[in-house]
């Protein structure tokens, strides 16, 4: 594949853009190449600016499920567009909006609308702190919920420890109040949780911005019950896995139901967006209705809330069931692929992860074990053969109800030939 066209916007765009891109991953520098510039997608497809197609696995890191370019989400939005695109005032789109989200996941009965998952994190942390009087959050080691400063942590030594820094910039006196443990460790959880007064215990329940690494059996359940015990609250971060993995997200899938909930991507229908929901006696802390301050011009965006209510119309039972299908076949298809290459391929419905290594991914530790280089390898070999997979080891490929039997042929037979030029 030639990208000259790619090249010389990004030889302008590193003169312009910090990095040449947007957001830091675009950049596809820990997979040892320079980024691709898209024109435009179609179902389960991409097309770069120098017209080599792609099967997309990234759909823009999860909010397209249905694909690009659906044509009841596109009508969604050019019928909203022509009404105006903003207006800084209550409408209709927002109520209903939030009484689907309410309709379809347990723990939400009131929702506030934010311009992104990162403004949803740091609002139902303040309601968290707000309500408990307390300042201390438990976090997980690789667990991402946007780029807010407090969050940016990442983990010290022992069981339990103030979190320092993980970014420059980030002044350490408000990480100091976030305190990390390691995954899937429940002896962790109860010392953190004994030892520090927490204010919340916040985790994403499938937590997929290190890679796919579900829960053990249990750890939910555990955290449910700390929380109940100390009186914390329980934040579910379900960006990612909220409307993906089940009508009602991961806390549908796996019963274990959070006091608030973050919400994203596929809510917004591909335009952004974030979400915060959860109990009323929570949510009627915020303003106006209380005295917890959280605002945004773009809240509620006409936009978003037309593009997300037709996405999530989308989204039945059926569609469910396709969405396992092909994740399952993807995965299946993979295993075939590596054909005793040590790889371990975790799925879940809409979601699934490589990983380069040999054992079972449980935290963060095992996933920065994997064989980076070779994944690097691998996917540079990949996007050669026409399959555009997320550039990094600790991210989630996101399968959509657009791809096709074709598209799942093209991408293991790619994979398979990747997996032989490893061998070899």
């Amino acid at each position: 594949m030639k990208h000259t066209r790619s090249a010389e916007l990004y030889r302008r765009a590193l003169e312009l853009l910090p990095g040449g891109v947007s957001s830091p991953v675009r950049a596809m520098r820990a997979i040892g190449r320079d980024p691709i510039f898209m024109a435009r997608g179609e179902g389960g497809e991409l097309e770069d600016v120098d017209g080599n197609r792609y099967v997309d696995w990234v759909c823009s890191w999860g909010p397209l499920i249905a694909g690009h370019c659906h044509p009841a989400v596109l009508a969604a939005i050019a019928d909203a567009s022509a009404n105006g695109t903003s207006f800084g005032a209550p409408t209709v789109g927002e109520v209903e909006l939030a009484a689907e989200i309410a309709a379809r996941m347990e723990a939400v009965e009131m929702v506030r609308l934010t311009s992104s998952g990162t403004e949803a994190s740091m609002t139902a942390l303040r309601m968290a702190r707000a309500a408990t009087g307390r300042e201390r959050v438990l976090k997980f080691a690789g667990a991402y919920h946007g780029h807010v400063d407090g969050l940016l942590a990442q983990a010290g030594s022992g069981l339990a420890t103030h979190a320092l820094p993980s970014s420059p910039g980030v002044p350490a006196a408000l990480t100091a109040a976030t305190v990390v443990v390691p995954w899937n460790d429940p002896a962790a959880v109860v010392a953190a949780s004994e030892h520090y007064e927490l204010a919340a215990i916040l985790a994403e329940p499938i937590p997929a911005n290190m890679g796919l690494v579900p829960a053990d059996a249990g750890f939910l359940e555990l955290l449910r019950k700390q929380a109940d015990i100390t009186g914390a609250v329980l934040v579910l971060d379900e960006v990612i896995s909220g409307f993906r993995v089940a009508r009602g997200g991961a806390q549908q899938r796996t019963g274990v139901v959070g006091d608030l909930v973050v919400m994203g991507k596929i809510v917004g229908g591909g335009l952004p967006v974030g979400a915060v929901g959860g109990h009323r006696r929570l949510m009627e802390t915020l303003a106006p209705a209380g005295d917890v301050y959280q605002a945004g011009t773009l809240s509620g965006n006409p936009l978003a809330t037309a593009a997300g209510l037709a996405t999530l119309g989308l989204l039945d039972d059926d569609a469910y069931r396709r969405l396992a299908t092909t994740t399952q076949r993807l995965a299946d298809g993979l295993v075939e692929a590596a054909a005793g290459y040590p790889v371990w391929i975790e799925s879940l419905p809409g979601l699934l992860t490589v990983f380069f290594s040999e054992h079972p991914v449980r935290n963060l530790d095992d996933c920065q074990a994997c064989d980076l280089e070779a994944h690097a390898a691998w996917s540079r070999c990949l996007l050669d053969h026409g399959v555009y997979l997320p550039p990094s080891q600790f991210e989630a490929w996101f399968p959509s109800l657009a791809h096709t039997e074709a598209q799942l042929e093209l991408t293991v037979d790619a994979a398979r030939q990747a997996f032989d030029s490893l061998k070899r």
